[in-house]
């Protein structure tokens, strides 16, 4: 991915993910969906600005079916919030960095 984003399999994803010591928000996304890549740079300036309080990680639902399966993902791009290992918010769709980072920020409290 890239220095604020981590790429995570399903085979990674309890490690990365679930037992994660800081939050993890998970992007489920896919190259062909346009929304996904309009709002890839905004996530990637958000894994900055928190970085050490959350991680930004990536989940390619083409090639990664159990993960966004057991967590009922139906639409991209879908992200979910996790924290202590278990998902505490989700929201679905593009927006603008800036409803991104609110909502980010609500949710981290």
């Amino acid at each position: 991915m890239s220095e604020n984003t981590i790429a995570v399999s399903d085979d990674q994803f309890k490690t990365l993910v679930l037992d994660s010591k800081e939050p993890v928000l998970v992007d489920f996304w896919a190259e062909w969906c346009g929304p996904c890549k309009m709002i890839a740079p905004a996530l990637e300036e958000l894994g900055g600005e928190f970085k050490g309080r959350m991680t930004v990680a990536k989940v390619d639902i083409d090639n990664n079916l159990r993960t966004p399966n057991e967590y009922g993902v139906r639409s991209i791009p879908t992200l979910v919030l996790f924290k202590d290992g278990k998902p505490v918010a989700q929201q679905t769709g593009a927006m603008p960095k800036s409803q991104l980072k609110a909502w980010v920020e609500s949710k981290l409290g």
